[in-house]
């Protein structure tokens, strides 16, 4: 005959934690030392009694799903260890999603009520008041296949842990107190093992199904089930392999994306019209600044371009009086606009109210000297034009120099005329706008030429540079044979 109150412990037995079993086991043997019969057989039964039979112990069943829990008598204890209201009932947690579905999100803290139930992480506005179904749900985590890591570099918080879902998405969580981000982070973990584990053996008894129905009918509880009847499946139908590991998912999605771009790359390349093809549609045009003297002048059936002219006329008109003409810098954005007007082929206006600054004139026109691709002195004459400033008598220097410019293309000739006749006005006025000789060929020698490669001293490149151009600047008339 059995003991009843040790039955009663047995009952139970099934419904408490791992950690409370020894503890449930001491009592009940101290219950039963406390109250011990006299009688040798009372005591011989209730030592058998002490020896759990099979038969007495609760049958677990292999797998049942937790839509299915409520149809049977006995509880869980799984499911009882993972109940919020036994470990985790709520906390307000500090929350901040940062990616979802793969793609990163922007980083906003939120404090968010948090609740933990059997496989999901459930986050709340606020403190929900009857239960988690009613109140205002913000976000909802499925905890099977989750990644849990502690992280530092994601937040300069403490006590911060990441947790990566199935599905790609990632979000932080943080709490003041250590102690308090650590149980979570301990039973969230525990959570997405045991849902990941349950998932695993689903889908592993689902992938033979004649092994299934077995199996389902032998367990207790499914002996009043009808026959048929179809199991019902658990929410999530694919296999816990598919979400084996979000980081590996992240690398094949990061990798599919990088494929497609590859491939619209060159589809693009391989499709994409030529430039003859897109400037003969007016898509696109041709620059002034950047583009070759030689064919610059043929687009515009001229030996000088036009750019040049409208400036030294603009300059000549209202600048030839101000102090550091060529010398003093204007506004560079300004100088950008004009640029962009004169390269998108618009109506130019140097009298305009915006362009009365005389030094963002000056300072285009130094631009498109210096962009020019081949200078206005060509880099094949450079070695030549230095050869010839170091003769040491003025007319076989002349004579020199003279014979070196009739051997430049035309437009190059005509607009170095046209420069250099506009630089002597300007030094006609040196007393007032204080530009010497040398001040101008300081600035515009480095401007008009430079060597094919510059593998010499560039110190003594820019001397030779200045030397020329002052020469030719006092010895203008008779080289390009200018009329007094």
């Amino acid at each position: 005959m059995q003991n009843p109150k040790l039955m009663k412990l047995i009952n139970e037995w099934s419904v408490l934690s791992p950690t409370d079993h020894q503890s449930a086991l001491t009592h009940a043997v101290v219950q039963l030392r406390i109250k011990t019969p006299q009688n040798s057989a009372d005591r011989l039964s209730q030592s058998k009694s002490l020896v759990l039979q099979d038969s007495d112990l609760l049958q677990k069943p292999a797998w049942r799903h937790r839509r299915n829990q409520s149809q049977h008598n006995p509880v869980e204890p799984q499911a009882a260890l993972f109940d919020p209201m036994l470990n985790l009932k709520g906390e307000q947690m500090n929350v901040a999603k940062i990616s979802e579905s793969g793609k990163k999100q922007k980083k906003n803290w939120t404090s968010m009520w948090t609740v933990l139930t059997s496989h999901q992480l459930v986050f709340c506005k606020d403190k929900p008041e009857h239960s988690l179904k009613t109140s205002s749900r913000t976000d909802v985590l499925e905890l099977y296949g989750a990644l849990m890591e502690w992280t530092t570099e994601k937040s300069s918080k403490k006590n911060v842990f990441q947790i990566t879902t199935n599905t790609g998405s990632q979000y932080l969580v943080q709490a003041d107190s250590h102690c308090t981000a650590s149980r979570w982070y301990q039973a969230i973990r525990t959570v997405a093992k045991a849902s990941t584990e349950e998932c695993s053996e689903f889908s592993l008894r689902r992938s033979n199904s004649t092994d299934l129905s077995p199996r389902h009918s032998s367990l207790p509880g499914f002996a009043s089930a009808s026959p048929s009847t179809k199991p019902r499946l658990p929410i999530h139908r694919r296999s816990i392999n598919m979400f084996s590991g979000a980081k590996l998912k992240n690398s094949t999605s990061d990798s599919n994306d990088k494929n497609r771009v590859k491939s619209r790359l060159k589809k693009f390349i391989t499709r994409r019209p030529s430039m003859k093809t897109l400037q003969e549609k007016g898509l696109i045009k041709d620059r002034v600044f950047g583009c070759n003297l030689l064919t610059l002048c043929q687009r515009e059936g001229t030996t000088v371009p036009k750019f040049v002219r409208i400036c030294v006329d603009a300059v000549e008109k209202r600048g030839l009086q101000v102090d550091g003409i060529y010398r003093v810098s204007g506004n560079l954005a300004t100088i950008q606009k004009l640029r962009f007007i004169v390269d998108q082929e618009e109506e130019l206006d140097l009298d305009h109210s915006q362009w009365e600054d005389v030094h963002v004139i000056t300072g285009a026109l130094k631009m498109f000297f210096r962009e020019l691709p081949e200078p206005l002195f060509p880099s094949r004459f450079f070695q030549q034009f230095v050869e010839a400033v170091k003769i040491k008598d003025t007319q076989p220097k002349v004579q020199a120099v003279k014979k070196l410019m009739e051997q430049l293309p035309k437009p190059n000739q005509d607009t170095m005329k046209v420069l250099f006749s506009h630089l002597h006005r300007v030094l006609a006025f040196s007393k007032n706008n204080l530009m010497s000789t040398q001040g101008l060929s300081i600035v515009f020698g480095p401007t008009l030429m430079w060597p094919e490669q510059d593998a010499g001293n560039m110190a003594v490149n820019m001397v030779y540079q200045s030397q020329i151009v002052e020469f030719i600047l006092n010895d203008s008339q008779e080289i390009f044979s200018m009329k007094t």
